[in-house]
């Protein structure tokens, strides 16, 4: 009896020696803290089941405020009530958001931020922040869904009561403060991507937020966070980077972040804490794609793995940081 409960115990503590995930400790401080950092969405364009696309919620006390929007956003943020506690996250309470840049990646979930939160008692227009575009974007969604909005809220219709939740507000921004009120002020900072695109510092009573966004590594984002609590940057494994053909590395160069120049910047930046988030890697290593499929990287694989990305920052890096996963609070 004795051999039959030790083997068990030791195969555990393999295994959790083995995993990638960081230290349990680090949701338990974002308990003890008015702010939480909730990673919604840590994947990238390709289709992941285990990572939904790009969107992060900084929750302050009752209050979510919330980074893109990509793919499966509404799903998680209810997972996050069901499963983290996080009643801030209730589709219906999801009504201020901002977007990084228009990749569709990181905003294909926004006519089900729209209408789902609208349906789920969201009875105020959705806030949204982001950059030129977005109000084009917003016009032509609302227009695509214009017979469900007629039909919800006919003298028939399931949201007849509710004739202004389906209504958004969109702000086309600028560089310098965004959006304030008392739990949060908000600053949006130039990042470089293949579009206009921007990063965002939240400063709440009690922590600093920086997010990057989809970036090459800029001196505007090292400022912005410049010893912040948290900084949540993107990251490609020089692992994956080196098999890219020529034209693929050079458009990653100029678009994306490599986890070498993370670890150089975050040196600088000085983050009390790191969260590499929308990786090209997949916790499933068995992944891989059909024959029939095209796929953005054309190397043969898609991803590298966690536990390389964690190696090759770690080997740069000496600062506290962990590689994300969608559900992830801190």
């Amino acid at each position: 009896m004795k051999i039959n409960w030790v083997l068990p115990y030791f195969a555990l503590l393999i295994a959790l020696r083995a995993s990638p995930q960081q230290p349990a400790s680090e949701p338990t401080k974002a308990q003890t803290t008015r702010t939480k950092v909730v990673l919604l969405g840590t994947g990238t364009p390709v289709p992941d089941p285990d990572r939904s696309g790009p969107a992060t919620a900084i929750v302050v006390d009752d209050t979510a405020y919330l980074v893109d929007f990509g793919p499966g956003v509404v799903r998680r943020a209810k997972a996050a009530v069901l499963d983290r506690n996080i009643s801030a996250l209730e589709p219906a309470n999801l009504k201020v958001v901002f977007v990084t840049h228009l990749h569709s990646d990181h905003t294909a979930g926004y006519s089900d931020l729209i209408l789902t939160g609208w349906t789920a008692g969201r009875h105020t227009p959705l806030e949204v922040y982001g950059p030129i575009g977005l109000q084009s974007m917003t016009d032509h969604i609302l227009q695509a869904y214009r017979i469900d909005i007629e039909t919800r809220t006919n003298p028939g219709g399931d949201q007849r009561d509710n004739p202004e939740g389906w209504k958004v507000k969109a702000h086309e921004i600028k560089p310098g403060v965004i959006f304030k009120d008392a739990k949060v002020t908000v600053t949006a900072f130039p990042t470089q991507h293949a579009m206009e695109s921007y990063g965002f510092r939240f400063d709440t009573p009690d922590r600093s937020v920086v997010i990057s966004g989809d970036t090459s590594p800029t001196e505007e984002t090292i400022k912005a966070c410049s010893g912040c609590d948290v900084l949540i940057h993107e990251a490609r494994a020089m692992e994956l980077f080196n098999k890219l053909p020529a034209e693929r590395r050079s458009f990653g160069a100029k678009n994306h972040t490599t986890s070498e120049q993370l670890a150089v910047l975050a040196a600088r930046a000085k983050p009390g804490l790191l969260i590499v988030y929308h990786a090209w890697i997949s916790w499933r290593p068995s992944i891989a794609p059909s024959a029939s499929q095209t796929v953005v990287l054309t190397t043969g694989e898609f991803h590298s793995s966690p536990d390389v990305l964690q190696k090759e920052i770690g080997s740069r890096y000496s600062g506290h940081f962990v590689i994300g996963q969608d559900l992830d609070v801190y």
